[in-house]
């Protein structure tokens, strides 16, 4: 049987939600502004990592991968579309699937963008040191998978 947490465990966990919600949102705003600077929003960049990543993906699919609204979705596509990133494609195993496809332009601007990307992303994250990087990685995971777990 668990004993009740005291007042001293909920005022740590309560500052912890506090520090780790005010660090994402922090690291958040600071790689949006890096993602703006290209003429993309977070959201289409993101739709655009996961396609240039892994490859076509069936559209109702994209919103669970990259976190965003399955209403959102088609309006992200047709932003990327119009700016001649992403195209729609017809799954060769089932027509009725829909697949993104990055066009040779989106691919072009990914390759140019993407290792700056990623050092902004590391530069933002450079004031913790490797190792602690990797603690700190199987802590948050902890988090996760418990939050997940309790939804269950």
């Amino acid at each position: 049987m668990d004993t009740p947490p005291t007042n001293q465990e909920i005022n740590e966990s309560l500052k912890l939600f506090v520090v780790l919600s005010r660090a994402a949102k922090a690291v958040n705003d600071c790689i949006a502004d890096n993602i703006r600077s290209y003429g993309l929003n977070p959201t289409e960049f993101a739709v655009m990592e996961l396609l240039y990543h892994k490859g076509s993906q069936p559209i109702q699919v994209i919103g669970k991968k990259v976190l965003i609204a399955s209403s959102s979705i088609t309006y992200v596509v047709d932003k990327l579309e119009s700016k001649g990133y992403v195209e729609r494609i017809a799954s060769p195993e089932d027509r009725r699937v829909i697949l993104a496809n990055l066009t040779s332009s989106g691919i072009e601007l990914m390759v140019g963008i993407f290792p700056g990307h990623a050092q902004s992303i590391h530069h933002v994250l450079s004031s913790i040191p490797r190792d602690e990087k990797n603690h700190l990685i199987q802590q948050l995971k902890k988090i996760g998978i418990h939050a997940q777990q309790m939804q269950q």
